[in-house]
């Protein structure tokens, strides 16, 4: 069984798909656009995978962020969380935003009359891999009788997951960035696979976690788990809603880290990057 699970965006189970098409077109379906995760060797070669086979049995595991954005579900399941959002109100979904602590990869924001009057912070992680999955990558392409630009695919060089890495990293940054979001009054999200959130919790003190997670909490995690639908294809389905406070993420890590921003500095920056491309438009 070849462990590349979707490329492009596409389940590998789907063998009808037309894959020449899809390989040379390199898109991604999340973005719209030609996928950004390109070799070094060959800034013109889009990567292109999304989700790979890990672990005992085989399971699929998120390794591409972008995957997350599928169908804006990520982005409806943080509604709740615009406490002062009111019918009428505009929702625009904002890319990359600087904060102090780093930035923050979306922000999901109620306007009215062109001002943001509400928002919600948005972190997306997936699991950074060890090793290439590139040999894997054309193997695949050999499968479907698709020709490669190298011979990779008799490579023997593994790939792994870098769970350790990978969690502490991104609960270090939580905490940097929570800080801002707690002083201001507004909430952060973390969206993850379950497969990383049962990993933090076997790692990390995550006992007094809520669960289900508390509206009044600035730190939310939601964990989305792979659902195999019957064509082969995957739909992110969420598995559980946790939330916290910068305190408890401290706990989780036993940090103590500070960073405060004026609210009216992320307003400025949110209020310049509206327009109508990113107005959300529910698919």
């Amino acid at each position: 069984m070849n462990k590349v699970n979707e490329l492009f965006g596409h389940s590998t189970g789907k063998r009808s798909e037309n894959w020449q098409q899809i390989v040379e077109k390199q898109q991604c379906p999340f973005l719209g656009k030609k996928c950004y995760k390109v070799r070094k060797s060959d800034p013109d070669i889009s990567i292109g995978t999304c989700t790979v086979l890990y672990g005992r049995p085989l399971e699929p595991i998120l390794i591409c962020p972008t995957r997350l954005i599928d169908r804006r579900q990520i982005f409806t399941d943080c509604f709740h969380l615009l406490t002062t959002h009111e019918p009428g109100n505009e929702l625009h979904i904002v890319p990359e935003i600087s904060i102090p602590g780093g930035s923050v990869d979306y922000f999901l924001v109620s306007t009215k009359d062109g001002k943001v009057k509400d928002f919600v912070g948005i972190e997306l992680q997936t699991i950074d891999t060890t090793g290439t999955v590139w040999p894997e990558r054309q193997r695949l392409l050999k499968e479907f009788g698709i020709d490669r630009n190298d011979e990779a695919e008799k490579s023997n060089k593994p790939y792994g997951m870098n769970w350790k890495m990978t969690a502490k990293t991104t609960l270090v940054q939580m905490h940097h960035k929570i800080q801002t979001f707690e002083h201001i009054n507004k909430k952060l999200v973390l969206v993850i696979q379950d497969k990383l959130l049962a990993y933090m919790e076997r790692e990390f003190n995550f006992s007094h976690l809520k669960n289900p997670a508390a509206i009044g909490d600035s730190m939310h995690f939601h964990a989305y788990l792979m659902n195999k639908q019957s064509d082969e294809s995957y739909r992110l389905v969420m598995q559980s809603r946790l939330s916290t406070d910068a305190d408890g993420i401290g706990m989780c890590l036993g940090l103590q880290v500070e960073a405060r921003v004026e609210l009216e500095q992320i307003l400025l920056a949110l209020q310049g990057k509206l327009s109508q491309s990113t107005l959300f438009v529910p698919v």
